[in-house]
């Protein structure tokens, strides 16, 4: 939840694992001494996107996942995207909300 790195290199991983297409991607990590600690970042997809925001002072990690499924449903991917990277957290409890955009 502080490793820049090993953030990203996690979020990207799991992208291409679940066939996903990244294209770019941007992670910051904030200054501890200015009251922060976590990382926000995300992961431009061919897609959309992926974002991520990790509080290690709370043991939270907030996951966005957006895709559009404009040549093909890609809504079992961002299922699996967010299943991946749940376990990677190791999460105890998780709430989920879903919002289906473009549907008539």
């Amino acid at each position: 939840m502080t490793d820049t790195a090993a953030l990203r290199t996690l979020c990207v991983d799991a992208v291409r694992a679940v066939g996903l297409t990244p294209v770019g991607e941007l992670f910051h990590r904030f200054d501890p001494t200015a009251g922060g600690s976590g990382i926000t970042g995300v992961v431009l997809l061919a897609e959309s996107h992926l974002a991520v925001h990790t509080w290690p002072e709370l043991a939270a990690v907030t996951l966005d996942v957006y895709v559009c499924n404009f040549g093909a449903d890609n809504s079992h991917r961002a299922d699996a995207l967010l299943q991946r990277l749940e376990q990677a957290f190791a999460a105890d409890t998780t709430q989920r909300q879903r919002i289906e955009r473009g549907r008539a």
